[in-house]
């Protein structure tokens, strides 16, 4: 694209704004004797040809500034240039006063060698203080390479405004809707051009060119209102552009004719004329009226250099390098705004509720979610902050934690659960219907925090965990089948550790160390160098060297070999699939593994160490390096042996780049939740991650709220949560929602026993208020002690269903408060959404006010048995623990390990407080028998195992996806749930 030069002429005497069209050209009002020589505050400086020296101003003229440049020196701009830098400067200076590190930035985006454009803004920039970074294409380049150029631009943080200096063939719609419209400082893509048209300029930015051509229609002497203005030539975009702004000026616009004649009438009825593309064509002085005016647009290919310093010729393409410098510092200001936390517009989904309540996914399937990118910007995230997946769901960067830095979180919520039944209480139902009662009823900003289902309970027996009814998360067969595939990163990643563990043993017992050495630290065009990770591993042998050639045979020896022993392996591999048959496999078989047989497992994926680590880093690097203390094994000396020891930690966290980020969806009622992690709540804490917890609480502002919820009972999941989860992100909560339900407490009341896929007992169908009653004194009363010990309140939802009675939610609601609940409040939100859970919503809105008084149940410098001690008597009730001999040698190894004061994740039965299955209720006397203690040094955490915990689920004799199916014509699955 050629420089636009702009030239004023009067046809007589006229304002200290006139430009001369070419030399030779008379300024109109200097022919007098007077001669420009400088600017002073945006003002022009005269003197008169008969002054005696030029180091003055002539004290008899009628100006008013005397200041000017030395002599000789090119002066750049004229009184219009002025006030626009003058003008920019101010802006700059304020930007800068709240933002001292930031630096406007333009990016000239050009096609070939000419570099006086890049001179003449580079002049410019350094007046008002921005850079100016060239990108120069070839004349040869494509289309393809220009796009590629500014997509780069579009994502560097850096560049705040890109000027395409292009010819004319490359200024595509393609190429001008590629750049995107906060960075278009040219005014020139459509996204623009219409908002300009439209009369929205508080986000678009208008041409340098047209704003230089305004400067001077308006800032002129006369009064604007009712003058006429022709535009003559040009492209429709920029005569768009320029006819609205006269327009909004008060001025009025013709439409040239390029019949000379017509022309000519057109020019006498005309105040002022602006030649948007001359070509060939002049505008004889005959045809101008009394103090009308001539604005040249014509292009150019020079600097203006040759102009600065003369008396008959102005610089003029500065003007419009100051218009554009200062649509720079205005992207820049924009762009910081932006940067600053954003009000939520959140406009709710209607349901209209069905009765009878039809099928989880029918009801899923019959509302249409909002686009999650209208979502996304409803709650004040950045497009730059989203990557999408399809339609309905996204990652958000983490990028977003910087942003926000400075934002007060909104209120913590958790939901937990009394002990419950194995058909499951509902938690997740519970967490939806209320963040759907906050946002779409009481319209208070707020967020859910889901953990990802596992396949295996999706196909198997227990299903999704989407919540149900009117509370669900919707496309709810997204939610429940693959997401963004973060389970199958873990289980690639998982594997891989694995391989990698066979591998190395089988290749440091068929190789010397001088063979393993060389394969190990290949020699490249003939020099050996040491990676990154094997540096890393040398420093951690204590070998401070970096030249492998400069090794002994000893340290050689040391580093090359993990010596790993195959029987205190603790890495199995997984799968993300109910299979009982993997429990226990037999590897190493073939011939060509040369006898390394052994005997290992697998898990299912998301009982893996790295789905724990997924839920409890807060940020990549933190991530990067829990997956690099992984301990797999032990070696024969008894020495723990690491994913980085292995030399695969690095791979790992490429395998989880993506996985890290938290997966935006929305519920049925369009409130927003982030889906993310979903580790084992046995061996592991069971609770969603850290990372989108904290993402939640600084979207959701002071005054919201992010529910989050914890696997299974409030033994398990919420001391899980407040111990491991709350130490390791520094976060406290401000409420706990305890979710009970008519059926489990007449479990633990004394009911028969409940099995999957078995009709329930009459005890659980009709109404019993002594089995009811002893529920809530045995197991509700003691969950309630367990979050009160923590210091936090409790308010209990009672998940409703419709064999419940009046009388028996009375009992449970009235028992409740008793036994020390903030409040307890019965939810219909199944059957209704989120207004069957306004009254839990303002309850918890209530006690978050409260002031909390958040407390660990433990320090974690205690000792570990002392720390197992404290959760079975204080959580579960056991009179005390009873260690195996292998869990104290265990215990005794972490020890000496430096693993001592690691928080404790116990693993055991979800059925009862205790470590028995079978006993319902409050369990007293009992010893918690600890046979066996792990650990997992990447997560953070001891496990403890209480009794056997199986980490691979079987199928059932008819497992859920009997059930499921897909139409080939329509791609809709059926009979998901």
């Amino acid at each position: 694209m050629t420089t636009m030069k702009l030239a004023l002429i009067r046809s007589a005497c006229g304002s200290l704004r006139a430009h001369p069209a070419r030399p030779g050209s008379r300024i109109g009002g200097l022919s007098r004797g007077c001669v420009p020589v400088g600017v002073s505050n945006g003002r022009l400086i005269l003197r008169t040809a008969s002054a005696s020296s030029s180091s003055g101003t002539n004290t008899k003229a009628t100006f008013q500034f005397e200041k000017r440049f030395r002599d000789g020196e090119a002066f750049e701009y004229d009184m219009s240039v002025g006030e626009v830098v003058e003008t920019t400067k101010g802006a700059m200076f304020a930007l800068q006063k709240r933002n001292p590190t930031i630096q406007p930035s333009l990016a000239v985006l050009q096609i070939g060698d000419d570099e006086n454009v890049l001179e003449i803004n580079k002049k410019m920039a350094r007046k008002i203080g921005i850079n100016v970074t060239q990108i120069r294409l070839p004349k040869q380049c494509t289309e393809d390479q220009v796009i590629e150029e500014l997509l780069k631009l579009n994502d560097d943080q850096r560049v705040h405004g890109v000027y395409l200096h292009l010819p004319p063939a490359f200024l595509t719609s393609r190429v001008l809707n590629t750049l995107k419209p906060e960075k278009d400082v040219e005014g020139i893509s459509d996204v623009n051009v219409g908002r300009l048209i439209r009369g929205d300029f508080s986000r678009g930015f208008v041409p340098p060119v047209a704003n230089a051509v305004l400067d001077m229609l308006v800032k002129d002497d006369g009064p604007v209102e009712g003058k006429n203005v022709l535009l003559v030539g040009g492209k429709r975009p920029l005569q768009l552009i320029l006819q609205c702004l006269i327009e909004k000026s008060g001025m009025a616009t013709l439409r040239s004719n390029r019949n000379r004649n017509h022309l000519q009438r057109q020019v006498m009825q005309a105040d002022a004329v602006v030649m948007l593309d001359s070509g060939n064509m002049d505008i004889p002085s005959t045809w101008l009226r009394p103090r009308a005016e001539i604005i040249y647009c014509a292009p150019t290919q020079e600097t203006d250099d040759d102009a600065i310093g003369s008396s008959s010729k102005f610089p003029l393409g500065y003007l419009i390098a100051a218009h554009r410098t200062q649509n720079v510092v205005r992207s820049c200001s924009r762009w910081l705004q932006d940067q600053h936390y954003r009000p939520w517009r959140l406009h709710p989904l209607k349901l209209q509720p069905l009765t009878p309540v039809p099928s989880d996914l029918e009801i899923s399937r019959a509302q249409v979610a909002k686009p999650v990118d209208q979502l996304a910007t409803e709650i004040g995230l950045l497009p730059e902050e989203l990557e999408s997946y399809g339609r309905n769901k996204a990652k958000v960067r983490l990028s977003l934690l910087d942003r926000l830095h400075s934002q007060p979180d909104g209120k913590y919520v958790l939901v937990a659960g009394i002990t419950p039944t194995p058909l499951g209480e509902g938690k997740s139902t519970v967490t939806v219907g209320l963040v759907q009662a906050l946002s779409a009823h009481l319209k208070l900003n707020s967020f859910a925090c889901l953990r990802q289902p596992s396949q295996g309970p999706t196909f198997g027996v227990k299903g999704g965990a989407a919540g149900g009814g009117y509370a669900q998360v919707i496309p709810m067969e997204e939610f429940n089948l693959h997401l963004t595939g973060d389970i199958h990163a873990i289980t690639a990643a998982n594997n891989l550790v694995a391989a990698a563990i066979d591998a190395r043993i089988l290749h440091e017992a068929t190789q010397s160390d001088k063979a393993l050495f060389k394969r190990l630290v290949p020699s490249v065009n003939g020099v050996r160098k040491f990676s990154p990770i094997q540096i890393s591993r040398l420093r951690r042998l204590g070998i401070n060297k970096t030249d492998p050639e400069s090794l002994t045979s000893q340290e050689i020896s040391n580093f090359v070999r993990l010596d790993l022993d195959p029987k205190k392996i603790t890495w199995q591999r997984v799968v993300d699939t109910n299979d009982r048959f993997l429990r226990k496999i037999t590897i190493g078989q073939a011939s060509t593994e040369k006898g390394q047989i052994r005997e290992t497992g697998f898990d299912i994926a998301v009982a893996s160490e790295i789905m724990a680590i997924l839920a409890l880093a807060d940020s990549l690097e933190d991530m990067k390096n829990r997956l690099a203390r992984m301990v797999v094994g032990t070696s024969h000396s008894g020495l723990p042996v690491t994913a980085e020891d292995l030399g695969v930690s690095g791979a790992l966290a490429v395998l989880m780049k993506d996985a890290i980020k938290p997966t935006l969806m929305q519920t049925l009622e369009g409130t927003p939740v982030f889906v993310h992690a979903g580790p084992f709540a046995n061996i592991a804490h069971g609770n969603s991650s850290v990372l989108a917890d904290k993402l939640a609480l600084k979207l959701v502002g002071r005054d919201g709220f992010v529910v989050t919820e914890a696997g299974f009972g409030a033994d398990i999941g919420m001391e899980k949560f407040f111990n491991i989860k709350c130490r390791a992100s520094g976060l406290r909560p401000n409420v706990v929602v305890l979710v009970a339900t008519v059926r489990a407490l007449k479990m633990h009341g004394g009911g028969p026993h409940v099995s999957a896929g078995s009709p329930l007992p009459r005890e659980y169908i009709d109404e019993n208020l002594s089995l009811v009653a002893g529920g809530c004194q045995s197991n509700l009363k003691k969950q309630i002690q367990i979050a009160q010990q923590f210091g936090v309140p409790v308010v209990v939802a009672l998940n409703v269903f419709k064999t419940d009675t009046q009388a028996e939610i009375d009992l449970v609601c009235q028992i409740a408060r008793e036994c020390g609940a903030f409040d307890a409040l019965p939810c219909n939100h199944w059957a209704q959404g989120g207004r069957g859970s306004v009254a839990l919503a303002q309850a918890v809105k209530q006690a978050a006010s409260k002031p909390s008084n958040f407390q660990f149940l433990y320090h974690s410098e205690m000792p570990i048995v002392e720390k197992i001690r404290t959760i079975a008597q204080r959580v579960y009730g056991a009179d005390d623990i009873d260690l195996s001999l292998e869990a104290q040698t265990k215990i005794d190894y972490y020890n000496q390990q430096g693993y001592g004061s690691l928080p404790i994740c116990m693993a055991k039965t979800h059925l009862s407080l205790s470590h028995m299955p079978d006993k319902k209720g409050a369990p007293t006397g009992f010893v918690l028998p600890i046979r066996d203690v792990r650990a997992s040094v990447g997560a953070g955490f001891i496990y403890p195992l209480v009794g056997t915990m199986s980490t691979m689920p079987g199928l059932p004799t008819r497992p859920c996806f009997y059930d499921i199916d897909l139409d080939p014509a329509t791609e809709e699955i059926t009979g998901l749930f």
